[in-house]
């Protein structure tokens, strides 16, 4: 018998989270570890459960990660979004909710290419008059 599963792909800066919901007791699990032991700051994983806390479904689903790319402020990020994307797949009724707390908008903000002639993005070489 198949059980039953939720999919969401969620993005943030270089990083790319695959999410599963499966019904179950709460437990989160990213790249084969337990959240708190992937993700050092208790932050990360208060951003990583936004979703699950504002549609009050904490306890409901397991939830299974395969995260890559970028750092781990971004992945927490990916993972905010793909939790909310499968949750609007399991149940459409929570689009108001996480559309309001903003969990579903796709965080556009990347990191700026260098320029030549500068030293980053925008630094640029020390000013000295002589």
């Amino acid at each position: 018998m198949a059980q039953v599963q939720y999919n969401g792909t969620g993005r943030r800066k270089k990083s790319t989270a695959r999410v599963r919901l499966v019904p179950g007791n709460g437990r989160v699990v990213v790249n084969d570890r337990d959240a708190e032991e992937f993700f050092p700051y208790e932050t990360l994983r208060v951003i990583l459960r936004q979703p699950l806390a504002v549609t009050e479904t904490e306890g409901n689903y397991d939830v299974l990660v395969n995260v890559d790319g970028g750092g781990f402020t971004g992945q927490a990020g990916a993972i905010r979004h793909g939790i909310a994307r499968a949750l609007l797949e399991a149940d459409p009724e929570y689009r108001s909710v996480l559309k309001r707390e903003g969990l579903l908008s796709r965080d556009a903000r990347m990191k700026e290419r260098k320029k030549y002639g500068l030293k980053a993005a925008r630094r640029a070489p020390q000013f000295s008059k002589r």
